[in-house]
């Protein structure tokens, strides 16, 4: 978490350059288990109608984070998750890095 934390005001830029709704770490990164190889796992929700623009801003913001963050990142999409255990896992250590709460 203290990556992140170290970050916190770029990835908030890009986060408003992609028209991010939300952004969540889960995973290993808010744990003592996170290490120098450890990839960071994120829930992001975006602000796009258009699928094409939505396709670009999904890959735009991964890239952008992977090179800030000097990590491979796996970007979850929230409408993606619909096995029920999943999420109640990933609900029950998700961490809110940008926007409101849902």
């Amino acid at each position: 978490m203290q990556l992140l934390s170290t970050h916190k005001d770029k990835i908030r830029s890009l986060c408003e350059k992609y028209g991010v709704v939300t952004l969540y770490s889960f995973g290993s990164v808010n744990t003592s288990r996170f290490s120098e190889k450890s990839d960071i796992d994120f829930i992001v929700e975006l602000n796009a109608d258009d699928p094409i623009e939505y396709t670009d801003k999904y890959f735009h913001l991964k890239f952008e984070l992977e090179s800030l963050l000097k990590r491979t990142i796996d970007l979850l999409e929230t409408t993606a998750i619909k096995n029920p255990y999943l999420k109640k896992s990933i609900d029950s250590s998700k961490v809110l890095i940008y926007g409101r709460p849902n």
